[in-house]
C-alpha cells in the first residue's frame, strides 16, 4: 500500500471508517496509474450491510446468512462496552456523527449444510435441504451445534466440537438436515438475547440478507424462534448497496441517508407462528445441547 499510494493517503484511509465528503479534507481524488477517482465512502463488509440494509434506528438489527452468520445492530450514538460477549464496533460516521453497533459472529451457518452435502451426502445439493428437512414437520428432540472450529458469539470457545444429540432409532436423514437448517436460526438467537442483555432493548424485527435468505423453512423458523417478523431484502447482496449508497451520500446524490430508507423493500415477510410455551422448549433444548459441545477438546 505504501509503494502504491502516497502515505499521507495511507494515513488518511487508515485512520476510521467514514464518507470522504467533497466539504471534507479527507477527500482526494487518487491517482491509480491514468484513472482519477474519488473515493466517496469507506466501510466494512458488515457495516456496509448493515447501512444497506437501512438499519438506521437504534434497535434495528441485520443478519447476513452465509458460510458464517454476522449480526449487527444499531446502538446509536452511544457506545455499547458489551458484557455479554459481543463486540462493539462503529457503523459509519457521516460528517460529525457516528453511529455505534454491536456485533456476533457465528462461524457455521451455510458451512454446515455444506458438511451435510459434502461429508454426510445426504444432500446432493444445498438447496435440497429444504426439501429434505420439510419431509418432517420438526426435529424430533435432535439438535446439531455445528462447533465444527469451536463456537463464535456470545461463547467464544475455541475447545467446543460439534455434536448431534436426541437421536433415537426413529431419527432420519430428515431431522438431521433440519437440525442442521434450525441451528442457524439458534445461533442467531444466541446473538440478538446478547444484544438484549447489552442494551435492555427488545428486537422488533430483523432484516435478514445472504444467500441462505432462500431458504423459506429457515426464515420461518427464524422468524418462530425470535417471535418476531424476519424481512427478506429484496437485494440479497446488501454489502454492494450499502457500499453505493455509501459512496451516492458521499457525492452529495442524497443528502442524508432518511432520503435511502424509502428505497428499501422487503421481498417476504415471515411471521412468527409458534407458541411462546413451545418457543422457549426448544431453545432451552438447544442451550442443553450447547452445554455438551462446550470444552470438549480442552
Amino acid at each position: 500500500m505504501m509503494t502504491f499510494f502516497q502515505c499521507s493517503t495511507c494515513r488518511e484511509l487508515s485512520f476510521r471508517s467514514q464518507i470522504f465528503q467533497r466539504d471534507l479534507r479527507s477527500c482526494r481524488r487518487l491517482s491509480l496509474g491514468r484513472a482519477t477517482r474519488p473515493i466517496a465512502g469507506v466501510a466494512g463488509d458488515q457495516h456496509a450491510s448493515l447501512f444497506g440494509q437501512c438499519c438506521f434506528e437504534s434497535g434495528s438489527a441485520k443478519n447476513t446468512y452465509g458460510t458464517g452468520c454476522f449480526v449487527l445492530a444499531n446502538t446509536g450514538r452511544n457506545r455499547v462496552d458489551s458484557t455479554a460477549g459481543l463486540i462493539t464496533t462503529v457503523g459509519w460516521a457521516i460528517g460529525d456523527e457516528t453511529v455505534y453497533a454491536l456485533e456476533g459472529s457465528v462461524f457455521s451457518a451455510g458451512a454446515t449444510v455444506q458438511w451435510l452435502r459434502d461429508e454426510l451426502g445426504i444432500i446432493g445439493t444445498s438447496a435440497e435441504s429444504e426439501s429434505l428437512a420439510s419431509q418432517v414437520a420438526d426435529n424430533g428432540g435432535v439438535y446439531l451445534v455445528p462447533a465444527f472450529s469451536g463456537l463464535g458469539a456470545p461463547y467464544w470457545d475455541m475447545y467446543a466440537r460439534a455434536a448431534i444429540v436426541g437421536l433415537t432409532r426413529g431419527s432420519t436423514a430428515a431431522h438431521v438436515a433440519r437440525a442442521a437448517l434450525e441451528s442457524i436460526a439458534y445461533q442467531t438467537r444466541d446473538i440478538l438475547d446478547a444484544m438484549r442483555q447489552d442494551t435492555g432493548a427488545s428486537l422488533s424485527s430483523l432484516r435478514v440478507d445472504g444467500g441462505a435468505t432462500d431458504n423459506r423453512l429457515l426464515m420461518q423458523f427464524q422468524s418462530d424462534l425470535l417471535g418476531v417478523p424476519v424481512l427478506r431484502s429484496a437485494v440479497r447482496e446488501t454489502t454492494a448497496l450499502g457500499a453505493g449508497y455509501l459512496a451516492g451520500l458521499g457525492v452529495g446524490f442524497w443528502d442524508r441517508p432518511n432520503d435511502i430508507e424509502g428505497l428499501w423493500q422487503a421481498d417476504e415477510t415471515f411471521h412468527p407462528a409458534m407458541s411462546d410455551d413451545r418457543r422457549e422448549n426448544l431453545y432451552g433444548d438447544w442451550r442443553r445441547a450447547v452445554d455438551r459441545s462446550r470444552n470438549w477438546a480442552s
